[in-house]
């Protein structure tokens, strides 16, 4: 498997500045660091190539159980 792309890495001061557009609360990365998440709003955010797509035609709605697991610390 190859390693990802330093470049394409989300910086941790960007994370802590962005909010969801609908709700305008904090979003979490997810725990395979692909997905925004916004658990007041139970939206999915993609992220590519380190880009977040923070647009609401971009999110994917999420159900509670994959909340937990999404926003849940992989190991």
């Amino acid at each position: 498997m190859a390693l990802p792309d330093p470049r394409h890495a989300l910086d941790v001061k960007t994370l802590e500045m962005l909010v969801c557009p609908l709700t305008k609360t904090r979003l979490t990365l997810s725990g395979d660091k692909t997905e925004l998440i916004s658990v007041a709003g139970r939206l999915a955010f993609p992220i590519s190539r380190g880009v977040p797509l923070l647009s609401l035609d971009e999110a994917r709605s999420i159900d509670p159980d994959e909340l937990k697991r999404l926003t849940a610390p992989q190991l």
